[in-house]
């Protein structure tokens, strides 16, 4: 039976993990571990960590020595997963039960990833919406740089593919997930599940969420779709040169969202 690892950044979070360590528990599939890393968090939910999980034997928890941010602490996530598949699971939001099920019932010869549709919920982690991007991509593309979020949670990887890639940026502290959707996409195939598997919480402190945050998200995602031309070896996008252009993001958002692109989203 294939090994699931559910990978966990963690910090200053406890009072939402229960509800995360709670769905995890009540997987359908039995075959998992835990590996869990704290990043230093400057209150007691290590030590309360520790103690909820100690009598758990597929738990696996660490702690960074310093606060080292969230690329750094997922990246050690992925070195210490023992399992052939992995998936991040941010320890303020949850998953269904079928949800390691679905995924490796999905991972085929054929992927390296799987990702679904997932719920938007409330800060209580009552479902709001489904997140309204989240579709299938066509892989091989030189030019997808997933820049309308259209790969994402729940999402899953080999471990293998992983190893083939140069892993997480440790400097980045925010628009982390990007940076390793894309290395995998260079990788091999990603196959997209119809099913919500994902339960996404918003609320205030959300790293994605937070406003002070936002400037840096912006400048670290800039980063990740330059780092990605280059090891893609493109110099121009849409005619223009690369190291011309101040914000990728915002550029693609643009390039890539007119009437015809967005027929060509639609179809392909």
């Amino acid at each position: 039976m294939i090994k699931f690892s559910i990978l966990i950044a963690h910090y200053n979070n406890y009072d939402y993990f229960t509800e995360c360590y709670k769905s995890i528990l009540n997987q359908t599939y039995p075959n998992f571990e835990i590996v869990i890393v704290d990043d230093c968090s400057s209150d007691d939910s290590y030590q309360k960590i520790v103690n909820l999980t100690k009598d758990n034997a597929r738990v696996k928890v660490f702690r960074n020595e310093e606060n080292k941010g969230v690329g750094y602490t997922k990246r050690r996530c992925a070195e210490m997963a023992s399992g052939e598949i992995c998936g991040f699971v941010d320890p303020d939001d949850a998953i269904t039960e079928n949800a390691l099920q679905i995924s490796i019932e999905n991972h085929t010869k054929d992927n390296v990833v799987t990702y679904s549709k997932f719920h938007l919920c409330d800060s209580t982690l009552k479902p709001i919406r489904i997140f309204q991007h989240s579709r299938a991509v066509k892989n091989g593309k030189k030019d997808f740089f997933n820049i309308f979020l259209e790969a994402n949670h729940f999402f899953t990887f080999k471990k293998e593919a992983y190893n083939k890639t140069v892993g997480i940026n440790p400097e980045f502290t925010s628009a982390v997930d990007q940076d390793l959707y894309l290395k995998l996409y260079e990788v091999g195939n990603f196959h997209f599940i119809g099913t919500p598997l994902y339960y996404y919480r918003l609320h205030e402190k959300g790293i994605s969420q937070e406003s002070s945050k936002k400037d840096k998200l912006n400048n670290n995602w800039h980063q990740v779709i330059l780092d990605t031309t280059k090891r893609r070896n493109i110099e121009n996008l849409y005619n223009k040169k690369i190291n011309q252009i101040d914000n990728l993001p915002e550029f693609l958002k643009v390039k890539q969202n007119n009437l015809i692109t967005k027929i060509l989203r639609k179809f392909l």
